[in-house]
């Protein structure tokens, strides 16, 4: 006798052509940015411009990708401050956001929504709107032309956000932890260390992940500010003093983007696992 099926297949077949289509469709407009970049960092600079314009270049090369490397003088060190200042940033907004998004997860107190509600909307507002004032404050303390200028702002803009996602990871880890540590006498730092952390390890590295990216991302606007120096330099301002001085060599250009944005690539292609399962964590009901 055959045994029924326990599984019930839910869409017509023109349904599952129509997500599929929908999926590309999606992709397409997603990536195709990326893949024009890519083949124009491939493409000699004579046929950027010529018409008719060719998608896919003849006799690409990837020359661009080492000719950039000289016509950028101090590449290296561009690519290290960017990573210097994302990975302080990340660092600094993990130990103040931990135990913050602990205790709003976990402790009702005056005021907490009203908090929670101010550091929403901190994130409405642009970073340029503050500029002015931050330099007043910067120059004030002294730290301009130094790393201390970009990693401050970079944190206290990334602190809100951090917050919100991993309280309401937090909040989904069940509350009967804690009391059973607190009945054996543990303390509320002690509980947060050895029982809350190891459970919302995969909403750390979703924190960590998505401040490192906006660390790496919102860079420019604070280094063209508050530093004027080339040795404190991130990528995106040492890219815009070289490249756009006098004329924008496109290939160079998009060679330089594709080698700068290939640490976060590849700090997403590592974690991805702890991405996916730290944004999927509670999505199905146990």
């Amino acid at each position: 006798m055959k045994e029924p099926s326990i599984l019930i297949n839910r869409y017509a077949w023109y349904e599952i052509v129509g997500i599929y289509a929908g999926i590309f469709v999606f992709l397409t407009f997603l990536l195709a940015p990326f893949v024009e970049g890519f083949l124009v960092s491939l493409k000699p600079l004579s046929q950027l411009f010529s018409s008719p314009y060719r998608f896919i270049p003849e006799n690409g090369s990837f020359e661009a990708y080492r000719t950039m490397w000289v016509s950028v003088p101090g590449f290296a060190r561009y690519i290290f401050n960017s990573l210097f200042i994302s990975s302080v940033v990340t660092i600094a907004v993990l130990i103040l956001v931990v135990p913050a998004a602990y205790a709003f997860a976990r402790f009702e107190f005056k005021g907490s929504a009203q908090l929670l509600g101010a550091f929403l909307a901190v994130n409405m507002f642009s970073g340029a709107v503050l500029l002015i004032p931050l330099f007043r404050l910067m120059r004030s303390l002294g730290v301009l032309n130094t790393y201390f200028a970009m990693i401050v702002p970079g944190v206290a803009f990334l602190i809100p956000t951090a917050i919100w996602l991993l309280r309401t990871y937090m909040m989904r880890i069940p509350r009967e932890l804690d009391e059973a540590a607190f009945v054996d006498g543990a303390s509320h730092f002690y509980t947060l260390r050895r029982v809350i952390l190891p459970i919302a390890m995969p909403g750390i590295v979703v924190v960590a992940i998505t401040t490192f990216i906006g660390s790496y991302a919102q860079q420019f606007i604070y280094a063209l500010t508050f530093n004027s120096k080339s040795e404190y330099a991130p990528l995106p301002v040492g890219l815009f003093a070289y490249f756009g001085r006098q004329e924008v060599v496109w290939n160079e250009l998009m060679a330089a983007s594709f080698v700068g944005i290939a640490p976060a690539m590849i700090v997403i292609f590592f974690l991805q696992r702890y991405l996916v399962s730290g944004l999927t964590a509670g999505a199905v009901k146990q």
